[in-house]
């Protein structure tokens, strides 16, 4: 007999509708899964049949046959061995098929507790376009999937909990919508900042324009303290912004049931030494990178001459276009890129040219090697380049307080 159940995949920050066809048939005991699937999605059918058995359910000794169609995409995750199991009851006429408008995502473990899976967010919005107006996932992912519209969204702890509510037994409460108010976190005041006044009244000018902008002072100068609070004077994120955030941070599993949502604007800062993969997106299952887990927020980018030339240069599309293109061998998605790029240097190897505090030591061939580091056209695209000088001890040991970042927002 063959049963046929709705299921959701990602590609990109994007979710498609999958249908899991489970086919029992005569023959020597077997358990194949087709439709292009990865290495985790074949792993399914060892977690499943234990799972079963741990939930008294028994496997059947068939030939059992899992088609995940459209066959034509790769399936990737662990997110399919809930709807295999399903379909394999259904098969049996162990339970009823569930209706058109259900579907079911989640990872199963060996004793039929369910577990998270990434793109909760995307793979809800997703479902809410195909029709599906019941959304059966880990309870780990209801929070997060509650914001999709027009879709109910149930959560699941372990496989007997779902049987029961399926046969109509126990029913499972929908999920209610969490309240954003209570996921905004604060962000670090710039009342802790002493002196740069300046500075400080050039960052409100580009939180206020979206400008990209490079910081330029010697050490301990307080570069990294003032890039670290310019997402507290950003103006508050709307709904379809923290939705379109959330959806790239569910993707690469940063999201929790405690905060399911991104509230607040992002603030990435990779190390120097990250790679141009790592920045801009890829990787053998593709994945954002940190310029796409910047969007709606901030991209800082310290020591900037020390990071690699071909990481920089995956910056200058994106921040024209707002979006980023990965191209592989198995096809091509698109990322989300809108992001407010800041970055910092010192102004020579040595860091102290022009200071003031410390002497030079560096010769002028070195202090223009440094700079050339960054290239020209990456430079075209920063709007406002800041120097940040050196603070005397007066304005250091001063106990007055600054500008709180709410007044200055």
């Amino acid at each position: 007999m063959v049963s046929t159940l709705r299921s959701l995949g990602i590609q990109g920050v994007g979710g498609y509708d999958v249908s899991v066809e489970c086919f029992i048939s005569n023959g020597l005991p077997a358990f194949e899964i087709v439709g292009l699937p990865d290495t985790a999605v074949k792993e399914a059918r060892e977690r499943v049949r234990a799972a079963m058995k741990n939930c008294g359910l028994g496997f059947p000794a068939s030939r059992l046959t899992v088609n995940l169609a459209p066959a034509d995409r790769k399936k990737a995750g662990t997110l399919y061995d809930l709807p295999v199991l399903l379909g394999i009851l259904t098969a049996r006429d162990e339970i009823k098929a569930p209706g058109d408008d259900c579907a079911f995502i989640g990872e199963l473990s060996l004793t039929g507790e369910l577990r998270a899976v990434r793109g909760a967010l995307p793979m809800a919005i997703a479902a809410s376009k195909c029709g599906i107006r019941r959304l059966f996932l880990p309870a780990e992912n209801a929070p997060e999937a509650s914001f999709a519209p027009d879709v109910e969204v149930y959560p699941v702890e372990n496989v007997p909990q779902l049987l029961a509510h399926l046969m109509g037994e126990e029913l499972i409460a929908p999920q209610r919508r969490p309240e954003i108010s209570s996921m905004v976190s604060a962000a670090p005041d710039f009342a802790d900042v002493k002196g740069q006044e300046d500075v400080k009244r050039a960052l409100e000018v580009a939180a206020a324009g979206g400008h990209n902008v490079l910081l330029i002072g010697p050490p301990g100068s307080g570069k990294s303290m003032l890039a670290k609070r310019l997402p507290s004077i950003l103006p508050d994120m709307s709904e379809r912004e923290m939705i379109e955030t959330t959806e790239v941070h569910s993707v690469r599993g940063l999201t929790t049931a405690s905060h399911p949502l991104v509230c607040s604007r992002p603030f990435r800062a990779p190390h120097h030494s990250v790679s141009a993969v790592a920045l801009a997106g890829g990787g053998h299952n593709v994945m954002p990178g940190e310029i796409s887990l910047a969007h709606n927020g901030v991209l800082f980018l310290d020591e900037l001459p020390e990071y690699r030339r071909d990481a920089l240069e995956t910056l200058r599309q994106p921040l024209e276009d707002g979006r980023i293109t990965v191209s592989r061998a198995a096809g091509s998605v698109q990322y989300p890129s809108r992001f407010m790029l800041v970055c910092a240097m010192n102004p020579c190897k040595c860091g102290w040219y022009g200071s003031g505090v410390h002497e030079c030591t560096c010769p002028p061939q070195s202090v223009k090697n440094y700079r050339a580091r960054v290239s020209g056209p990456l430079l075209d695209r920063i709007d406002m380049i800041l120097e940040v000088p050196a603070l005397g001890f007066d304005e250091l040991s001063n106990r007055a307080g600054g500008e709180s970042s709410a007044d200055i927002r």
